[in-house]
């Protein structure tokens, strides 16, 4: 298998750069016609990821949605993790796992092991107990060619005060995207090693260019826009997974492979 970092490469130039959210709220079920209920949650998952799983280069499930309906929720979202990769797309688990030594071992082994039901390509990861902490994620994603994407300046409006807190080198994000840098330096054509910057933030000081891929939620629903994506990237918007959830799935199954396809078509621009 090849490093995450040469997949996403990969898939992107064939498939365009979308990321495709696909997060079972309870308001999206009942616009589908569905059940807030496991039955509900299996129809909307498998639907969404037999639609996506072919045509975006990255699904990105949201786990607490499956996780609130206990374990046979979590049996929905392995179905739905091997039906996507299965159908050629790279699946980055949406989970903000953080935490130290053993835990966040284990945290690792269930996601990055090849071995797990839950195995997936890539997580994202909080880094907010101090990056050293994510230590046993790197390693293992290294160990079995999996990717990290760990949040750095998100698009919550809570998020810069922590973020933009300031360092004797910068902010707490500086720190973030300088570790990334480091950890994909050399890496060719990608690194593995991703960072999280909202599509809707205000372009400012930092440096974006880790030589890695870069998830941008917000885009879409939330307000971001190719434009934004632009201004915020400059010429590193080609390593930009911009990600959406809502502007895709309240189109409905009927909708839903074309509002896919005329997203990416928008988004193939970014990298012209």
């Amino acid at each position: 298998m090849t490093t995450f970092g040469a997949r996403v490469h990969t898939r992107v130039q064939e498939r365009g750069p979308l990321c495709a959210g696909i997060d079972p709220h309870a308001a999206l079920l009942h616009a589908w016609g569905l059940d807030d209920s496991v039955a509900g949650l299996e129809r909307f998952a498998m639907t969404a990821g037999e639609t996506l799983g072919p045509r975006v280069a990255v699904v990105k499930p949201q786990s607490a949605f499956y996780e609130r309906f206990g374990s046979r929720g979590v049996a929905v979202l392995e179905r739905l993790i091997v039906t996507c990769r299965e159908a050629g797309a790279l699946v980055l688990l949406d989970v903000k796992r953080g935490d130290v030594g053993s835990t966040s071992q284990a945290y690792a082994d269930a996601y990055l092991d090849r071995a797990s039901p839950l195995a997936v390509d890539a997580i994202t990861a909080s880094p907010y107990l101090g990056f050293g902490s994510l230590t046993p994620m790197i390693d293992t994603a290294r160990k079995h060619d999996a990717g990290v994407f760990v949040l750095a300046l998100t698009s919550n409006k809570e998020g810069p005060e922590v973020q933009e807190a300031a360092t004797e080198d910068g902010t707490v994000a500086d720190t973030v995207l300088d570790r990334l840098r480091t950890l994909n330096e050399g890496a060719d054509p990608l690194g593995s090693f991703g960072a999280v910057v909202g599509a809707t933030i205000t372009a400012g000081h930092h440096r974006l260019d880790i030589n890695g891929p870069v998830l941008a939620p917000g885009y879409g629903a939330q307000g971001g826009t190719v434009d934004d994506l632009r201004r915020i990237f400059g010429a590193g918007v080609g390593h930009v997974l911009p990600s959406t959830s809502r502007e895709l799935l309240r189109t409905g199954p009927a909708g839903l492979a074309e509002a896919a396809d005329r997203l990416n078509e928008r988004l193939r621009e970014l990298s012209g």
